[in-house]
């Protein structure tokens, strides 16, 4: 593991948001695995809230997807937000999260595509769609194109080592 990925991994740590992530993980069921990079992969998450394919919570990605789903560009994605959290000093993430949602919201009606953090951790890698700001479509608005729930093919199942739960 990288300097980079130890530092955050502390940070992460101390400032909360990777307890917060580990605590998450547990209420809603999921089985934490070591995953690259100083990252905790949880499988199996129970709950319907937040709608996305995975989510981020310190250094703990969440997913409802089974062992191997978190790969390739969604995995990269994720650990962007991994280290935006301690960029943002930890928990104080999720409000400006949220702001950053809101705003989002109100330049394009899409929760990511003018979302500050989804647009640094690479829309694309996370699947989100790039949509105009409203003052620059032409034509009436119509209805936004459905958000496939996961464009990544259902990998092969993939176990967490031995005594890694």
């Amino acid at each position: 593991m990288r300097r980079f990925h130890r530092i955050r991994r502390a940070l992460n740590y101390v400032n909360l948001s990777t307890p917060l992530g580990l605590l998450l993980a547990r209420i809603g069921r999921a089985r934490p695995c070591p995953g690259p990079d100083g990252l905790i992969l949880a499988y199996g998450y129970r709950f319907r809230f937040p709608i996305a394919s995975a989510f981020t919570v310190g250094n703990v990605v969440l997913t409802k997807y089974e062992e191997g789903f978190l790969t390739g560009a969604l995995l990269r994605h994720e650990d962007r937000h991994a280290s935006q959290y301690m960029l943002c000093l930890g928990l104080p993430m999720l409000p400006l999260y949220l702001l950053a949602v809101a705003c989002s919201m109100a330049i394009c009606g899409n929760q990511a595509s003018w979302n500050v953090f989804e647009r640094l951790a690479n829309l694309e890698d996370g699947n989100y769609l790039r949509r105009s700001p409203w003052w620059r479509r032409s034509g009436p608005p119509g209805p936004e194109p459905p958000h496939p729930e996961s464009p990544h093919p259902e990998p092969s199942r993939q176990e967490c080592p031995p005594g890694a739960e």
